[in-house]
This record gives C-alpha cells, sequence and structure tokens, in this order.
C-alpha cells in the first residue's frame, strides 16, 4: 500500500514523503495510529494544502521533546528483584516497570514511549530507550540488582555479574585446596603416612611404598624358602 507519512517514521522516512508498506502495517498500525494517510490523488491535495501546518507543528513537539529529552536522559531506575547466585532473574523486569520509575523521578512518560524490544531478565546495568518524539530518542538505564548494595555498586560501575564469577570460582579453588593432600617433603615413591593402615611400620632403610607392599601382600613359606 502506497501511503503518506505524516511524522518521521524510521527505516521509513520523514514527513510528507510517500513510500510503500505492507497492507497490515499501513492498516493496524500507521493509518489507525494517524501516522499515515493513504496515498491517494484526494489525500495528497489535502496534505499539500496543510503541509505547512502540520510541518509546524511537528518542529514544535520535536523541540518540547528535546527540553524533556534533556531531563530524562541518562536517568537511572533502581528495580530490585529476587534472583539466582548467577544473576538470573525470578521473573522479569519489563515496560511497565520502568515507566513506573520513571514516573516516579517526575518524568511524563507512557509506555508507548519505552522501547525495550523483549523483558530483562538478568540483573546489571541495562539501557533502554525512550522515543519522546519520532526524531527524539534517549538512553536511560535499568539497574537491576538483588539488593541496594548491589545495586550502588553496579552506579559505580562495578560489574557484579562478573565479580559473582570470579567468587564462585575462588570458593571452589579453595574448596579443592582443603581437600588436597600435603605431600611436602617426601621422597619420589613414598605414600603419606596418612595412607597407612594401623600397625604398618617402615624398617629402617625400606621405603614406606616398599612397606606397604610387603605388608600387603604376605609371602608364602615357599617364597622365603627362595
Amino acid at each position: 500500500m502506497d501511503i503518506i507519512l505524516l511524522e518521521r517514521i524510521e527505516k521509513l522516512g520523514t514527513i510528507g514523503d510517500v513510500v510503500t508498506v505492507k497492507d497490515g502495517y499501513a492498516r493496524n498500525f500507521l493509518l489507525p495510529q494517524k501516522k499515515a494517510l493513504r496515498a491517494n490523488e484526494a489525500n495528497k491535495k489535502v496534505f499539500e494544502a496543510n503541509r505547512e501546518r502540520l510541518e509546524k507543528e511537528n518542529a514544535e513537539k520535536r523541540t518540547e521533546a528535546e527540553k524533556l529529552g534533556e531531563k530524562v536522559a541518562g536517568a537511572e531506575v533502581v528495580l530490585i528483584r529476587a534472583a539466582s547466585n548467577a544473576g538470573q532473574l525470578y521473573g522479569s523486569v519489563n515496560v511497565r516497570d520502568m515507566v513506573a520509575g520513571l514516573n516516579e523521578q517526575g518524568h511524563d512518560i507512557d509506555k508507548k514511549q519505552v522501547i525495550m524490544g523483549a523483558p530483562i531478565k538478568t540483573i546489571g546495568m541495562h539501557d533502554v530507550t525512550v522515543a519522546l518524539h519520532p526524531e527524539v530518542h534517549v538512553t536511560v538505564k535499568a539497574n537491576v540488582a538483588r539488593s541496594d548494595d548491589e545495586a550502588e555498586l553496579q552506579s559505580q560501575g562495578v560489574d557484579v555479574l562478573a565479580q559473582l564469577f570470579e567468587d564462585e570460582q575462588r570458593e571452589i579453588e579453595e574448596a579443592a585446596a582443603d581437600t588436597r593432600i600435603d605431600n611436602d617433603g617426601l621422597e619420589p615413591g613414598e605414600i603419606p603416612s596418612e595412607l597407612f593402615e594401623d600397625g604398618v611400620s617402615t624398617p629402617e632403610g625400606t621405603t614406606e611404598t616398599e612397606a606397604l607392599v610387603e605388608a600387603t601382600d604376605p609371602k608364602t613359606d615357599e617364597d622365603a624358602a627362595e
């Protein structure tokens, strides 16, 4: 379907452009939202007659959006959520959560202006786009954490997820070290005394390994005779 754009649409064009789009996109979104007109002769004449007024109104709205953008850009919304030790949320953070957080900070934003792509499902600092006008987009931060302390660390630039991984690796290494047998001071072929059963001794001039073999493999009389 051929349409006349009444505002800038990303990847399509700007106000006054005549473009071709899929019928469903036009009928279900662009036309109902008054973002475009069907590009027939009657509408073309109507648009041209009102072009100057439409462009002036668009410029005024863009200026207002730019002023609001200066206040909203860089805003940080802290969202405390339950999550696993790996940082995976038990749930998610969505558009509604971001709108509520921005509204609490005094920013007049509605859910149609927040662009997330997909819900947030991990702790961390996430960029979220706010479209204040077709030509004015700003970025705000979603600071998703398990506690206020974590949120503060993330605000300071600390990668909490990376820190969690490092802590987990350190715990694994420490646990392995605790169970490792200390073999310091043993000669080659010797076995730590902890592994000997009660009653096994090490005769002078015999290594512990040899003593262990003799104790666990008794000779027969015939062997002894030899």
